[in-house]
């Protein structure tokens, strides 16, 4: 793939205090504790590129010790300093901090294409979106606001009433994902501060330069100095930390198994949990192809296939199976063009890592020994690329298969012919995930026998499924997590509700005839 022409910098002096430059030239990022950025007690990891596995950056990594120290802060000063924030000067920080993305745009997508390796298009992309859902932060307190109940429906509270309301549990702790590092820290403190929350932001530490980058904005933009801590860490000591009683929720997107880990040992707080995935895509007889196999190929390539609401079996009847197997193969030839995602003739980049590259090529030798025929793709390119790849399998074999029983984190999809839109739900059904689906037809009544049978969080009609902003929520069964997750619905889950009963009885101010 050659080595990189140029290494990332950062020029503005607004993330000067995020870093120092080390003896070699490279710069060592710092966590944040309630207050101030500081270094780490575990020492300093190397940050490599998934271009060329280059060392990117150094990075700080907390310890347990520092991140106990920095949550005693949050919850005795942070949490109130967040809580006493007016709503309206809660709403002015989160537009603040838009405008301050918006205005280093650059340096933000410089840093998800040399951290995360994505494609420029991708990269402004999740910027921009990160910048509108910081801008849509007003419509999440749609869902934030209570009750007045009135007590003389019932005679054990006749002249009462009651106030139901929602507040903030305190402290939330945001675990992010790597593939999408900008945009769900964002969205995760939107909903978290929105509601009057302090957090605790946990970034993959396979591409932590734009949670950091970002946790300078909310600062930059007045979010209380206390109020937030950057915790650098590995999985391990973190998850050491989660059980303490003073974190009151817990947002996580990740894996299947890391959503199992923090349930079995964080203890009883308030969840939301976005878990693994991998959606299929059905292809119904009346369906336009054209449009089915352009968003199918979409739904596979897009991010390299790392996305939980990528597409990862397709499901087509009998009559237009032929046709649409050979439409896929050439949307693959057109879209799909792999390499260096600084290149930007390039769709495709790299795959974060090598472990998730191994992993494509187990399930592509796995689906072959068990009967699959590779119609497009399977070539490992390099330490961390590899084509994009569409597998046929027999609809009696399907369920045997490693791609379909686990999510693999990459562009591999399987194509299946099935008899009736029955059987293709039933083969939906019976994977562990159940995030999303697609469905290509124009017969409305086949559309919502789909919809009303899928075991999914949401059904996508006619296009390829993608969370975007969180504006339609969105969340898994099954293997694929717990709660709702969007705009004005991932506020939930970081509020409680608290009722509080008036008593007046013998103040008159009812007169009831009874």
């Amino acid at each position: 793939m050659g080595e990189l022409k140029s290494s990332f910098r950062l020029e503005s002096d607004i993330f000067a205090d995020t870093f120092t430059v080390g003896s070699d030239g490279l710069p060592e990022f710092k966590a944040y504790l309630p207050g101030e950025w500081v270094e780490g007690e575990r020492g300093k990891i190397d940050d490599r590129t998934p271009i060329d596995e280059s060392v990117l950056a150094k990075v700080n990594v907390l310890s347990e010790r520092q991140a106990l120290k920095g949550l005693e802060t949050l919850y005795a000063k942070g949490r109130w300093e967040a809580r006493n924030t007016p709503g309206e000067r809660r709403l002015i920080i989160l537009e603040k901090a838009a405008e301050l993305l918006a205005r280093y745009i650059d340096e933000l997508t410089e840093a998800l294409v040399y951290d995360a390796g994505k494609t420029y298009e991708m990269a402004r992309g999740e910027v921009k979106a990160s910048i509108d859902r910081l801008e849509k932060a007003m419509l999440d307190l749609r869902r934030f606001s209570g009750d007045y109940i009135p007590g003389d429906w019932d005679s054990h509270t006749i002249e009462t009433e009651g106030l139901i309301r929602r507040e903030p549990y305190g402290v939330v702790a945001c675990i992010m994902p790597f593939n999408y590092p900008l945009y769900d820290t964002v969205m995760k403190v939107v909903a978290s501060f929105i509601a009057g929350n302090a957090v605790v932001l946990k970034p993959s530490l396979l591409d932590p330069i734009p949670p950091i980058l970002f946790t300078r904005i909310l600062l930059e933009a007045g979010l209380p100095r206390n109020a937030i801590m950057l915790a650098l860490m590995d999985g391990p000591d973190f998850g050491r930390i989660l059980p303490d009683r003073r974190i009151g929720a817990v947002l996580l997107t990740g894996s299947s198994e890391t959503g199992r880990r923090v349930l079995a040992t964080a203890g009883i707080k308030s969840y939301l949990l976005e878990l693994g995935g991998g959606d299929p895509a059905i292809v119904l007889r009346d369906a336009d192809l054209n449009e089915a196999a352009e968003n199918i190929v979409k739904g596979i390539i897009s991010y390299s296939g790392q996305r939980c609401d990528a597409i990862k079996i397709v499901l087509a009847e009998r009559p237009i199976y032929d046709e649409l197997k050979r439409l896929l193969i050439e949307e693959l030839k057109k879209q799909a063009r792999v390499g260096d995602p600084r290149d930007k003739n390039n769709t495709v980049g790299p795959l974060i890592a090598r472990k998730p590259v191994d992993e494509m090529e187990y399930a592509i030798k796995d689906a072959i020994e068990k009967g699959g025929k590779v119609l497009y793709g399977g070539r490992r390119l390099g330490p961390t690329y590899i084509e994009p790849t569409l597998i046929e399998i027999s609809r009696d074999r399907v369920k045997e298969l490693y791609a379909f029983q686990k999510e693999v984190f990459a562009p591999l999809a399987l194509l299946v012919e099935v008899e009736s839109l029955d059987e293709a739900i039933d083969i939906a059904n019976s994977r562990p995930y159940g995030l999303d689906a697609a469905i290509f037809s124009k017969n409305i009544e086949w559309i919502r026998r789909a919809a009303r049978y899928l075991e999914v969080g949401a059904v996508y009609v006619n296009m390829f499924p993608r969370h975007g902003i969180g504006y339609y929520p969105y969340g898994g069964r099954k293997d694929s997590g717990i709660g709702v997750e969007g705009i004005g619905y991932s506020i939930e889950h970081v509020s409680a509700y608290k009722s509080i009963i008036f008593n007046y009885k013998g103040a008159r101010v009812w007169e009831y005839t009874i």
